[in-house]
C-alpha cells in the first residue's frame, strides 16, 4: 500500500478483491482496481453506484469547497454515461464547524444536485470529536437508467480513437494554486489563469456531454495518478492498447506554469476534471463538436490498438508509484499555516 492515497493494484487484488460479501447474480460489475463505479440490476434497470470520501478545505471558502465535492461525489457514476440520479451523504464533521458554514456547504450541495437533476435520499449528520479537515465524510451516488445507455470501463476496442477533455495538471493548477496563492511567485496573469482552472474541476458534463452526443465506448477519469495512471487503468480495464500522441494533448492556461512552480509533472498528478474517453472512429466529430459547444475543451490524442498496456509516443507508460500532489500539499500547508 501507498503512504498517501489510493491502494495500489497488488494490494488491492491481495487484500480487498478476495473479499467482497456475497456472490449475488444481479452484480453485473463489480469491484475492480482503477475501475471508477460498480452497476447491479434492478429489474431490468442498471443501477449504477460509486462511492468516495468527502472532504471539505476551508481554506477554499465553504462555497468553492462544497462545489469541488459535490462534484467529486457525482463524477465516478457519471463516467457510467447514465446520469447521476440520487446522492447519499455521509458528514463527519469537526466540532469548530459552526453552524453558518455548513449551511452554506448544504445550500450549494443542493443547488448543484438540483442542476444536475440529483435527488439526495439519505445521509448521516454529526459533529464528532477527533474528525478533521479535510476529510468529513462520504458520499455514494447512483445514476439509474437503461442498461443500454451504460458505458462500461471495459469497452474500448481496436478501432477507437482516443480522447481527453482539458488535459492533465488542472488540480495543481486550479486547486493548489487557489489554496497557496499568497505562496506562489508567479505573474499575476499566470496565477489569474490558474486559479480559473479551479471551475473546471469537474468531468460530470463532460461525460454526460460526450455520452449523449456519439458511440462513446470507455470513460474514466484522471484522478490520483493523473492522467498517466489513467491512460494505464483504462488500457487493463478493457484489454487492450492504447497509443498517444503527447503533442496532441492540450494544456489549458495557467496548467504548465503552476507544474513547473510546484515542481510537479503534470501528467502524474491527480487532474479531477480531466475525463479520457473512447469513441468509435465514426463518432469522433460528433463528441468533439457537441463538447465544443458545451465550452468543453477537448481533443483526439490517440487510438485503441490490439494489445495491452497504455503507450505514450511509442514508450510504454508505467502507473506513477504514488501522486506528487500529495506531498505538495503537505508542505505548502506548512508554509502557509493552513490547519
Amino acid at each position: 500500500m501507498t503512504d498517501l492515497g489510493k491502494v495500489d493494484r497488488e494490494f488491492f487484488d491481495s487484500h480487498i478483491y478476495p473479499n467482497l460479501g456475497a456472490d449475488r447474480g444481479d452484480v453485473t460489475l463489480g469491484p475492480r482496481h482503477g475501475v471508477d463505479f460498480g452497476v447491479i440490476d434492478v429489474g431490468g434497470q442498471a443501477v449504477v453506484l460509486a462511492a468516495d470520501p468527502l472532504s471539505l478545505t476551508p481554506a477554499l471558502g465553504f462555497e468553492k469547497a462544497a462545489w469541488f465535492a459535490v462534484h467529486v461525489a457525482l463524477s465516478d457514476a457519471a463516467v457510467s454515461g447514465i446520469p447521476p440520479s440520487h446522492l447519499a451523504v455521509t458528514f463527519t464533521l469537526p466540532p469548530e464547524m459552526t453552524d453558518a458554514e455548513f449551511r452554506t456547504v448544504w445550500e450549494t450541495f443542493d443547488r448543484e444536485a438540483t442542476d444536475l437533476g440529483v435527488s439526495i435520499v439519505t445521509g448521516h449528520t454529526a459533529r464528532y470529536g477527533g474528525c478533521s479537515y479535510p476529510w468529513v465524510g462520504g458520499a455514494t451516488a447512483l445514476a439509474v437508467g437503461d442498461p443500454d445507455d451504460l458505458v462500461r470501463p471495459d469497452g474500448a476496442t481496436p478501432g477507437d480513437r482516443l480522447l481527453v477533455t482539458k488535459g492533465p495538471g488542472l488540480e495543481v493548477a486550479g486547486f493548489l494554486v487557489t489554496l497557496f496563492e499568497d505562496a506562489v511567485d508567479l505573474p499575476e496573469q499566470t496565477i489569474s489563469d490558474a486559479k480559473e482552472r479551479f471551475w473546471d474541476l469537474s468531468p460530470v458534463r463532460d461525460a454526460l456531454t460526450a455520452a449523449a452526443a456519439g458511440p462513446v465506448t470507455a470513460m474514466h477519469d484522471a484522478t490520483e495518478g493523473g492522467l498517466r495512471g489513467a491512460l494505464v487503468e483504462l488500457a487493463r480495464a478493457g484489454g487492450v492498447r492504447l497509443d498517444v500522441d503527447s503533442s496532441a494533448v492540450p494544456f489549458l492556461p495557467g496548467v504548465r506554469e503552476a507544474c513547473d512552480f510546484f515542481e510537479v509533472d503534470p501528467w502524474t498528478a491527480t487532474s479531477e476534471g480531466t475525463l479520457l474517453l473512447t469513441v468509435e472512429a465514426s463518432g469522433v466529430e460528433a463528441v468533439l463538436s457537441a463538447l465544443e459547444a458545451e465550452g468543453i475543451p477537448a481533443a483526439e490524442i490517440g487510438e485503441v490498438r490490439e494489445g495491452e498496456g497504455a503507450y505514450l509516443d511509442g514508450e510504454r507508460v508505467e502507473p506513477p508509484e504514488v501522486d506528487p500532489s500529495w506531498e505538495v500539499f503537505e508542505e505548502y500547508a506548512e508554509k502557509v499555516g493552513l490547519e
